[in-house]
């Protein structure tokens, strides 16, 4: 039996999700998790052969996840889920030590597969995402604006386009305000933006949001 744990911040998503990994019998669903907090938590209590980890969550999100399950004694696999169906994303979660990516879009089947086999140490790749990936992701003159962001910076630019202000993503990353405000600054930069409606428009405009 192949033990998965949810994270998803999204209640209707995450119920979801279980229903279609209940209708299979090799899976079974052992926890969820809600923020990426919650998930390192779950996973120092409940032992699991994969994580099906969305990127886009409050507090931690996916990517900053990512490198503290594989830094944990037996990690599990990692799947991520996410809205998100750019190459670049992919290449970032993998990068970090995802093991696959896979869009909420897949194929139900697809996932179930995805999940069986980063359980038995394969790597998953939605074959859309693998075709572009081909392509893009080495192709400097291709590639979106928000691909040279950094980790870090990346992170910033996710919380500010949701909403949140300096002082509370300083909180958030247990960084000081004048260090995410520098981050803020460059990454504005590098997106050729000199707002936030802008940043929040260009999200939206790649799917970010």
């Amino acid at each position: 039996m192949i033990r998965v744990l949810v994270a998803e911040d999204h209640t209707i998503v995450r119920e979801g999700i279980k229903q279609l990994i209940g209708l299979a019998k090799d899976l079974q669903v052992v926890g969820e998790a809600g923020n990426g907090e919650q998930l390192l938590e779950t996973l120092r209590q409940v032992p699991c052969e994969v994580v099906l980890l969305d990127i886009s969550m409050p507090g931690m999100n996916g990517l900053e996840a990512i490198p503290r399950i594989r830094a944990m004694s037996n990690p599990p696999a990692i799947l991520v889920l996410s809205m998100h169906d750019e190459a670049q994303m992919a290449a970032r979660a993998l990068k970090v030590g995802a093991a696959g990516y896979a869009t909420k879009d897949s194929d139900p089947a697809l996932l179930l597969t995805a999940i069986r086999r980063v359980a038995a140490g394969g790597r998953y790749i939605d074959p859309e995402l693998a075709d572009r990936m081909v392509f893009e992701v080495g192709l400097t003159d291709n590639r979106p604006l928000h691909a040279s962001l950094s980790e870090r910076e990346f992170s910033v630019f996710e919380r500010l386009a949701q909403g949140a202000n300096v002082n509370d993503i300083a909180q958030q990353l247990a960084l000081s305000s004048k260090t995410i405000s520098t981050h803020k600054a460059r990454l504005m930069q590098k997106l050729n933006v000199t707002s936030l409606a802008d940043l929040v428009k260009y999200a939206m405009e790649h799917k970010l949001l």
